[in-house]
């Protein structure tokens, strides 16, 4: 029977504990989340048991990262059942701060990335959005002070400014992405998807079919602005107000016209009635 995690909410309280996990040079992994698990989040927390002895999944709806038009007050938190699952999954710590410890009276020092946090994509709609991401992991990272940190790929652009910042700042972690995991009609689960409405929830893998097959016609040799906008307009067709449907370069998510010019990344992002959607897959 597994038994439940120890559960930490103050940063002494969390150094301690992982302190204890690091008896006899155990390596660390951290999986970072906003709690609302589901099998995606599990999969990470497989991938980290796979690559380190000891793991730490930290619970923490950060409100530095929405704006406040967004759903930060409505985002779903289900404690008991991410306990849960955690415990199956033999989690030895949660690290569940509050708002105050990670960001107590006279907070003042925050990360403003670049690179890939500036590429056009999420951050055309969601200006604040990699500052919070940014500043929260990089505390996380020198909290839990992991060897290595798991994030999924469903979040590709936060992936790749988290991966850059690691590097940027010398923190000793080693960022991994993990594939995306999908229902079985290929809509990528996100703790988000509760908010659709059943006929929404019949249109929304909508958004991975159309991105498979324009990137097949890319593989093809079709060119690629067309196909891109034959694209756009079967996700508008659909019922989506899209806000990008993008090719990238997979590392530095720069504009890119042609397989010629490296590894590609098709990302896109989408709001289906009150939902916004996001996915990509590599070309």
């Amino acid at each position: 029977m597994p038994r439940n995690p120890t559960v930490v909410r103050t940063v002494p309280a969390l150094r301690r504990a992982v302190d204890a996990l690091r008896a006899r040079k155990a390596t660390v992994a951290l999986v970072p989340t906003m709690g609302a698990l589901h099998d995606g989040h599990v999969s990470l927390v497989r991938l980290a048991r796979r690559r380190a002895q000891r793991v730490v999944v930290s619970i923490f709806v950060n409100p530095t990262q929405f704006a406040p038009t967004e759903d930060f007050g409505s985002y779903p938190r289900t404690w008991k059942e991410d306990v849960a699952k955690l415990a199956a999954e033999n989690v030895e710590l949660i690290w569940h701060p509050e708002v105050k410890a990670m960001y107590p009276d006279g907070f003042a020092t925050r990360i403003v990335p670049e690179g890939p946090a500036t590429a056009g994509l999420e951050d055309r709609f969601r200006p604040h959005f990699f500052g919070g991401v940014a500043t929260v992991v990089g505390k996380l990272f020198t909290q839990v002070r992991p060897d290595i940190a798991i994030f999924g790929e469903k979040d590709f652009q936060q992936l790749r400014v988290v991966t850059q910042m690691a590097a940027d700042l010398d923190l000793g972690v080693k960022v991994i992405g993990s594939k995306t995991v999908r229902e079985r009609d290929g809509l990528a689960m996100s703790s988000r998807n509760v908010y659709l409405s059943p006929d929404e929830r019949r249109v929304a893998p909508t958004l991975n079919r159309v991105m498979k097959d324009t990137a097949a016609r890319l593989r093809a040799g079709e060119d690629t602005a067309a196909a891109m906008a034959e694209g756009a307009a079967a996700i508008t067709q659909a019922g989506f107000v899209l806000d990008y449907l993008e090719v990238r370069h997979a590392t530095t998510l720069a504009p890119i016209g042609s397989l010629k010019d490296g590894p590609m990344r098709m990302l896109v992002a989408a709001r289906l009635g009150t939902t916004r959607l996001i996915d990509n897959i590599a070309v």
